[in-house]
């Protein structure tokens, strides 16, 4: 069998992390932002249907984000907090995805979106300095490069022009939307500008609130940043209520359920936690290999791991 046993990222790039590491916990630091740490294998893993966990027979599942156990703190009365944590999903490999990758994740309590907002772009002018940014939303951006509103658009128009984009057959509404945003929306974002978009569908509100919008549609309190063809920045204003996120969590299952993939039980600490009191308070997920792939103007994942998974 011929191995190669050397690490695919050069000592640039591994310098490069170390540096971008050491930029995010002083920015956090200078904030008064709690660095923390949970578990990676734990008892519960996510019900969202487009994200599948790893599991480990007899002990449960390798967490694909931290974000059940943070709002598990923030519950408790941790404040604000930061974690950079391994995370893992199973079946997401490819130039842009690797199955075990680092996060880094923050909750801000009495934030709401857009002060969020502003502390990524911050962030982030420390991180890609010079770079503009410009805000979207996402229905009226949408509109802009296909020419359909995806909220009002009729199903039929909508999984028409998907396919004609080369979407599979069989999609209903919101995976035409979610096709169209990722394959003819999203390239056509200047590179060089850290774009900000807003609003989401509501069926893409996932754990964040919502709200009614200005023509009577539920738009979803998220946001996403990208740059230089990436997805840098997924954030939410929090859902707060415990029985909301009861009723998600029984969708998901359904849906789960609909598209042949194994059902995942509603974790019953991070519901207990709500019921006690998860506080007001917006949250950003990033994928540091994929600031590191931005910053160095980078489309392969594996230029920036040392070991991805063909060669772990």
């Amino acid at each position: 069998m011929v191995t190669d046993w050397r690490p695919t990222a050069s000592l640039e790039a591994i310098k490069a992390r170390a540096g971008l590491l050491s930029t995010v916990r002083a920015f956090f630091a200078a904030r008064g932002v709690l660095e923390v740490d949970t578990p990676q294998l734990a008892r519960h893993g996510v019900s969202d249907p487009h994200i599948q966990c790893i599991p480990v027979p007899g002990h449960g599942y390798l967490q694909s984000s931290p974000e059940y156990h943070m709002k598990r703190l923030l519950a408790a009365g941790s404040g604000p907090i930061y974690q950079i944590c391994k995370a893992y999903r199973d079946g997401e490999a490819g130039a842009r995805h690797n199955p075990e990758f680092t996060m880094l994740e923050w909750y801000r309590p009495g934030f709401d979106l857009s002060a969020l907002i502003n502390e990524c772009l911050t962030l982030f002018g420390e991180l890609f300095p010079g770079a503009p940014s410009r805000t979207y939303r996402f229905r009226d951006l949408f509109a802009d490069v296909t020419g359909l509103d995806p909220l009002t658009t009729s199903d039929s128009d909508l999984i028409q022009r998907a396919e004609q984009h080369g979407a599979p057959e069989d999609l209903d509404k919101a995976a035409a939307v979610d096709y169209l945003m990722a394959t003819t929306v999203e390239a056509a974002l200047p590179a060089e500008q850290l774009s900000v978009v807003t609003d989401f569908p509501s069926w893409a509100a996932a754990l964040a609130q919502t709200r009614t919008d200005t023509d009577g549609t539920e738009v979803a309190l998220r946001f996403e940043i990208y740059y230089r063809g990436l997805e840098l920045a997924n954030g939410y204003q929090e859902l707060t209520d415990a029985d909301e996120q009861r009723r998600r969590f029984e969708r998901d299952s359904r849906l789960r359920g609909e598209y042949g993939l194994n059902v995942m039980d509603a974790d019953p600490y991070l519901l207990d936690a709500m019921h006690h009191g998860l506080p007001a308070c917006s949250g950003v997920a990033m994928g540091v290999e994929r600031l590191l792939m931005a910053q160095r103007n980078s489309n392969r994942i594996d230029e920036v791991l040392t070991f991805p998974g063909d060669r772990a």
